[in-house]
């Protein structure tokens, strides 16, 4: 009868990798199979310490291989249910699935911007702002979501930000302290993965009528608005000259009769700015030179005419006899 082998041991999951202590999670039933029922997801966590240090990096905690579906709310619950209750003020991920369009949120900035002008006694230029920032889009004028959720790419990182200095140590205490003593926490994620996804994902793509129509008609009246600003730009560089005394020209029609006052007044400004910066007409060496040659022609000039007096003198008076 063959000796049966001894079975391998098991080895056990490290406690800590390159400075990271690793947290396992036990992922939801719901999302595995029955045969996978006791896999778990490690999170790698860390103090925050980027190249280029920051005001927040003292209150700080770095993530490693964030599960998929994890979510600013999902954060900060680990936190708070399973690893002491601190308080987390934001998260900042690496990347999302799909990526999340970027919005210019231009009325609330706008807005906040020209009463702190208005407080502070400077005028605010909305228009040229306007201009320069393009075509308008904010949540309201984004065409709807076509995704529920975005998730997050395997291996993803994320920065947690606590409220304060304290809250991050007493954080990274308490994960030190549940992978010490073995303690299990259960990870709870976004909603809704897997077929039931691509199911709403499927649904979302056909918005109601209604819903579209609303995104459209806000994203024209910005544009509209955007448009007219625009225009009273163009119609304000057509009239006023430039710093020269120049005006511009633009396309979008003739313009009316420029402002000659305005523009006598720049060109006054620009000749008392020259005679301020000391603008000579020597400055270059070729104008140096040029005004060598005339000094010189000058001089031979004068020198001509001299002689020319001394001979006609010679012949009105006669020969010229020194005194013995």
């Amino acid at each position: 009868m063959a000796s049966e082998r001894p079975s391998k041991k098991t080895k056990s999951t490290p406690k800590s990798v390159s400075g990271f202590t690793v947290l396992p999670l036990s992922l939801p039933h719901r999302s595995l199979p029955k045969q996978y029922s006791d896999a778990k997801h490690y999170l790698y966590v860390r103090p925050h310490e980027p190249n280029h240090a920051t005001a927040l990096d003292d209150r700080s905690l770095f993530l490693s291989n964030v599960p998929v579906d994890a979510n600013e709310e999902s954060i900060k619950g680990l936190f708070k249910e399973h690893l002491g209750g601190t308080r987390v003020s934001s998260v900042e991920f690496d990347s999302s699935v799909p990526a999340e369009p970027s919005l210019k949120r231009w009325r609330a900035a706008s807005a906040k911007a020209e009463d702190g002008g208005a407080k502070r006694g400077k005028k605010r230029k909305r228009d040229e702002d306007v201009v320069a920032e393009g075509v308008i889009e904010d949540e309201k004028s984004a065409l709807p979501k076509i995704w529920p959720e975005s998730l997050r790419r395997s291996g993803g990182c994320a920065v947690v930000v606590f409220v304060d200095r304290s809250s991050a140590k007493g954080a990274m205490k308490e994960v030190h302290r549940a992978v010490k003593e073995g303690r299990e926490i259960i990870w709870k994620g976004a909603e809704g993965l897997g077929i039931e996804r691509y199911r709403t994902h499927h649904a979302l793509k056909y918005p109601p009528k209604e819903v579209l129509q609303a995104s459209i008609n806000i994203y024209l009246t910005q544009f509209n608005k955007a448009e007219l600003a625009r225009n009273r730009l163009r119609a304000k560089q057509r009239s006023v000259p430039d710093e020269d005394g120049f005006i511009t020209v633009v396309r979008g029609g003739r313009s009316g009769p420029a402002r000659l006052e305005e523009a006598e007044k720049k060109k006054a400004e620009l000749e008392e700015r020259r005679k301020k910066n000391g603008i000579k007409d020597d400055f270059y060496r070729f104008q140096t030179r040029e005004k060598r040659k005339e000094a010189e022609g000058e001089l031979r000039r004068k020198f001509e005419l001299d002689r020319k007096r001394v001979d006609e003198m010679r012949k009105r008076r006669g020969k010229i006899r020194p005194e013995v």
